[in-house]
């Protein structure tokens, strides 16, 4: 069997997220026994299947692992071979495998394949000929156990469902519940039809040079989105378990005054909070670094579409960075920060980063709820009187947290009304009053 160097091998933006337990099995059955399934790649080496063998043979620091080689004509085809790799595999959940099946159908639209039930061939483009013929999603469907309604919902599910609310149901049991996933889909069924509609005019009034219709259609086809986002999350919020709902975060959907709010904040201003310090700007930017403790013992972050905190490793000894499921191996080859190790609390998977070496926490980790995380990772990783960064305010817990375990904050966030619901939680715990900065 060849064996491939680990970092010539490219793994694919939509890999299925990794699951950490399962990483630790192989990573002990490998030191225990060898690698008894070898990964597959492409002869490109692009990864087929494998992802979790491969993550645990990095973590063990070996540097070569053994691969079946396939020959595929396309990325194309090769991506096809992957998700149906995948889909065969019985730890999927329903939103993972719906996701799955809709991308399997575009991509077979896209790369020109006419098929249906019973065809013993595919024509590609033109009169070439794919052989082994590719079964259609029914086809493939059925080979596998399920039926056509099903593969009907699971489509749906995957494209009526928001981005948004379809990352706050990753990571929760939700995820792996289709009777839900429906619910949640086939809530603001309208709005998604007045959508639809507003783009397709939107499109027309474009193609005309309509420069009215187009800015009419445009905030129609926001305010529909809108809409239909705000009552998906409410259809979320009613399927949600009490302890799922301990642990989600979920967008302001409106904009909502706070009561009593602190003295006049804006842009760029800086408060201190008995020994916190809380700055309101782009926690990016040199003005919240420069404020920094240099050797602040940890830095708590949440995982956004736009990240730019990598200078946090350079300010605290250990970053850790909250998120739901998603993939933290690519996130790690991204971006600069060593990662050590990944850990699952509840729904919320944790990645740990650090120049040091920092040893893995004892599992399973039994805590409930955001708060309970926060808790969780301040006993671990500092003491009291210890520094403490966060880029993002949420909801308050790291500040609340810190406050009640004697740590020393330093937190920063862009929006106005989260940091003014932030200090009023603080004023009201404390029974203190924030003080603004001047400069």
């Amino acid at each position: 069997m060849p064996k491939v160097s680990i970092d010539k091998i490219h793994i694919g933006a939509k890999r299925r997220p990794i699951k950490a337990e399962k990483v630790n099995q192989l990573r002990e059955s490998i030191q225990t026994n060898g690698l008894l399934n070898p990964i597959t790649i492409d002869s490109q080496q692009n990864l087929i299947a494998g992802l979790h063998r491969l993550t645990a043979y990095q973590q063990l620091g070996l540097e070569e692992i053994e691969c079946n080689i396939v020959d595929y004509q396309s990325r194309e085809q090769s991506r096809l071979a992957e998700i149906d790799e995948n889909l065969i595999r019985n730890e999927l959940g329903a939103l993972e495998r719906a996701e799955l099946w809709l991308e399997r159908d575009k991509l077979l639209a896209n790369m020109g394949l006419k098929a249906k039930p019973g065809d013993n061939q595919y024509t590609l483009g033109g009169d070439e000929m794919i052989s082994p013929p590719v079964k259609t999603n029914l086809e493939f469907a059925q080979e596998i156990g399920y039926s056509k309604r099903t593969l009907q919902h699971g489509k749906q599910i995957a494209k009526d469902i928001v981005p948004e609310v379809k990352q706050m149901i990753k990571g929760t049991a939700i995820a792996n519940s289709p009777t839900k996933l429906l619910k949640v889909a086939r809530a603001g069924s309208h709005q998604r039809i007045l959508a639809e509609q507003a783009q397709q005019a939107l499109e027309v009034a474009k193609n005309r040079g309509e420069t009215t219709e187009v800015q009419k259609q445009a905030q129609l086809l926001q305010s529909a989105k809108n809409k239909q986002k705000e009552l998906q999350l409410q259809a979320l919020k009613n399927a949600m378990t009490p302890q799922d709902l301990k642990s989600a975060i979920f967008p302001q959907t409106s904009v909502t005054a706070v009561a009593n709010p602190p003295q006049e904040i804006l842009l760029g201003k800086e408060w201190t909070l008995g020994r916190h310090q809380v700055y309101l700007g782009d926690t990016t930017g040199e003005e919240f670094i420069h404020q920094l403790p240099s050797h602040a013992a940890l830095a708590i972050a949440t995982l956004s579409s736009i990240w730019n905190h990598d200078y946090l490793v350079e300010k605290a000894r250990v970053v850790a960075v909250l998120r739901s499921q998603g993939n933290i191996y690519q996130f790690c080859r991204h971006h600069q920060m060593p990662f050590q190790y990944e850990f699952l609390v509840g729904n919320l998977y944790v990645g740990i980063f650090s120049h040091q070496s920092i040893s893995r926490p004892p599992i399973p980790i039994n805590v409930e709820g955001v708060e309970g995380i926060i808790n969780y990772l301040l006993h671990l990783y500092t003491s009291p009187n210890s520094a403490v960064i966060a880029p993002f305010m949420g909801h308050g817990e790291i500040l609340i947290n810190c406050d009640r375990m004697g740590r020393i904050c330093t937190i920063g966030d862009d929006n106005p009304e989260v940091i003014s619901r932030g200090i009023m939680r603080w004023q009201n715990l404390t029974g203190k009053q924030a003080q603004k900065n001047t400069v």
